[in-house]
């Protein structure tokens, strides 16, 4: 089920679902332990002896106020008579997520209502020795473990506190004993509970004919019983109405923070622009890490997550910001690839974020020969998307401490780990991490992150590397056309297996060969070029109602098995927008760079109400698939957005002038 809207501070993050249950609970670092495992922590109604679970039968608008990361919510059921209007936010400064809710009578008699919120928690990311309890010294529900501490509590006009709840065991998966006292309305007030537990709160209150009153329910989060104690006075000083100001004040200044002229766009496109700069800003830990995705229903399929950073992603993420202004959160994210680089300058396929290695799938050993399980594009992109940070940021006190022992480090890696005779780089996994070999998309990647190296030995007038640098990426151009153009496919090859006469390459048309272009290695105008894009757009262009452009043929990740026979596989929103950027770099005037707006378009049509991209959807309806969001199709947004303006403003003052 997708994460329609999470809310975030960089140190706390909830991801609602499409049914608006809080489905994920990250704290204190972003990607990192999952409170809730996944399991939902369900709201519920009861009105006048009539009972409803957030759900299906109620009615939903999922979306946020504009520029921020404060929900703005519409729930109906005309069977229970009721409307709320929602906002939750996290707030800015402290570790505290606010609910609050607008609940609205339609009938024309006077009603009671009873609202619960039920907690399903699995601190550490698991159910064993929690304690569940009734706090008569805070008048709140806390729940602890070790380290990790909840405090529960709600208010109703000027009345403070939690008067009904229960605290109790769990049953199976997602059966939730005090829920079932909830849906009796009437919960047992049992004080304390411990081992695998859940707990109910109950907010009670009546409603005049047409009436409407407010509610407030927050949850502080803490490493300790003092700390959460005082992050709840924090929201009685303050009162939970003004946090929600200040975080909705806030997101709106961050994101207008530098003024954009998103000129020849359409407006479905120049909002989703604002709502993937701040939904990225939700996926990143304050401490550096840029995390994938944080859907934790993916750990279903793999028991695994997306909650990794990944070089590849981070770097693309960390491009796009620095492109559009954000450096500080850049600067975080490079340091925290300083501290990871290994000893001989490369990165693995991804790390946790609290800068542990993370799981990785990539063998040591292949065709029984040892290998290096990288994917190698992972640190070359961290150079490319250093020096766009440089660029932008012109931040040189920044870049001095990384030179040494981040670009030249990194980039000597690069430049060792080639084959000696035909001067490209050794085979590494490619950035689909399913295959082992010598990847187009990899060596432009070394391309781009060897030229970035080579700028920033200039700039410290190391005039030998710079050189160096240059020379091995121009080998490497060279090699591209000599091994890797497919002769009889009269195109470039996704990939080649090196052998005693050279390359055996891969058949398989895949969308990552526009990188060749899209990362400045060749010219997208070279026929070569232009052939391959046309081989991309004839066979991985969906023809179904949906659209939209597949990764490569015979694509099946996340493929239902309702899909038709015929397709390449599903619709990605990079991949489609890969295509679009690739129209951007060829575009000589304002008429075919037009060609790139509905590729833009698609994204946007096919985004969650509140502005969420997935990984990919469902080629006949849209739906999303795999993760949601992936801070990987956002970032690709936001750059394609930012390339585009870029090129319009270049192709219109060329003209007038």
């Amino acid at each position: 089920m997708p994460r329609d809207i999470p809310v975030s501070n960089g140190s706390l993050l909830f991801n609602f679902d499409s049914d608006y249950q809080i489905r994920d609970i990250y704290f204190p670092l972003i990607g990192q332990e999952n409170h809730s495992k996944g399991f939902p922590f369900r709201l519920a109604l009861w009105v006048d002896g009539q009972f409803s679970w957030m759900g299906p039968e109620w009615k939903k608008n999922l979306k946020y106020h504009d520029d921020s990361l404060v929900t703005n919510v519409f729930l109906e059921n005309k069977a229970l008579g009721l409307e709320l209007h929602c906002a939750d936010a996290v707030d800015v400064d402290v570790n505290v997520y606010i609910k609050k809710i607008e609940v609205i009578n339609i009938e024309n008699f006077e009603r009671e209502v009873k609202i619960f919120f039920c907690h399903d928690f699995y601190l550490y990311g698991n159910d064993i020795g929690d304690t569940a309890y009734y706090d008569p010294r805070t008048r709140s529900l806390i729940h602890y473990k070790a380290h990790r501490y909840f405090l529960i509590s709600c208010c109703l006009g000027e009345k403070k506190g939690v008067d009904y709840f229960n605290c109790g065991d769990k049953g199976e998966p997602g059966i939730l004993e005090t829920g079932k006292y909830a849906e009796k309305g009437e919960l047992s007030q049992n004080p304390t509970s411990w081992g695998a537990v859940h707990s109910t709160l109950e907010i009670r209150l009546n409603l005049s004919a047409k009436g409407e009153k407010t509610v407030y329910y927050w949850m502080a989060a803490g490493t300790k019983y003092d700390e959460v104690v005082k992050l709840n006075h924090v929201v009685y000083e303050k009162t939970p109405e003004e946090l929600i100001k200040r975080s909705l004040k806030y997101w709106k200044i961050w994101v207008g923070k530098k003024l954009i002229h998103l000129e020849g766009l359409p407006k479905t496109v120049t909002e989703i622009f604002n709502r993937s700069l701040l939904i990225l800003r939700t996926q990143i830990d304050n401490r550096g890490a840029i995390i994938a995705a944080n859907d934790s229903d993916i750990v279903r399929f793999g028991k695994d997550t997306y909650s990794y950073m990944w070089g590849r992603d981070g770097a693309f993420v960390a491009a796009a910001l620095a492109k559009a202004g954000y450096f500080h959160i850049c600067r975080k994210f490079f340091e925290f690839c300083f501290h990871s680089l290994s000893k001989g300058g490369y990165l693995f396929q991804h790390y946790n974020p609290d800068g542990s290695l993370a799981s990785n799938w990539h063998p040591w050993i292949v065709d029984g020969k040892e290998v290096l399980p990288i994917q190698e594009d992972s640190t070359a992109l961290i150079l490319w998307a250093l020096w766009i940070h440089y660029e932008h940021s012109r931040d040189i006190e920044f870049i001095r401490p990384l030179y040494k022992n981040l670009v030249q480090k990194s980039a000597d890696f690069l430049v060792r780990y080639r084959d000696l005779e035909t001067l490209l780089p050794l085979a590494s996994y490619d950035l689909w991490e399913e295959r082992y070999a010598v990847h187009a998309y990899t060596v432009s990647s070394v391309i781009a992150g060897l030229r970035a190296a080579a700028d920033f030995a200039g700039l410290f007038q190391d005039t030998s590397l710079r050189e160096r640098y240059n020379t091995v990426a121009d080998e490497m151009t060279e090699g591209i056309t000599k091994y890797l153009y497919h002769s009889r496919l009269k195109r470039y090859a996704r990939s080649g297996t090196r052998t005693e006469q050279g390359y055996e390459l891969d058949d398989v048309i895949d969308v990552s060969l526009l990188s060749l272009a899209t990362l400045g290695v060749l010219d997208p105008k070279d026929p070569r070029m232009v052939e391959t894009v046309q081989a991309v757009r004839e066979q991985l262009w969906l023809k179904t109602p949906i659209e939209g452009c597949a990764r490569y043929q015979g694509d099946i990740y996340q493929l239902k098995d309702d899909s038709p026979k015929e397709i390449p596989g599903n619709p990605w929103f990079i991949s489609t927008l890969w295509l679009g950027e690739y129209f951007i770099a060829r575009s000589e005037n304002l008429q075919e760079l037009r060609k790139a707006i509905p590729y833009l378009e698609w994204c946007a049509k096919n985004a969650l109400p509140s502005g969420v991209l997935a990984e990919q959807v469902h080629p006949m309806n849209g739906s999303p698939l795999s993760v949601s969001p992936l801070t990987w199709s956002h970032s690709a947004f936001v750059w394609a957005v930012l390339q585009y303006t870029a090129k319009f403003n270049l192709l219109r003052d060329n003209r007038e002038n």
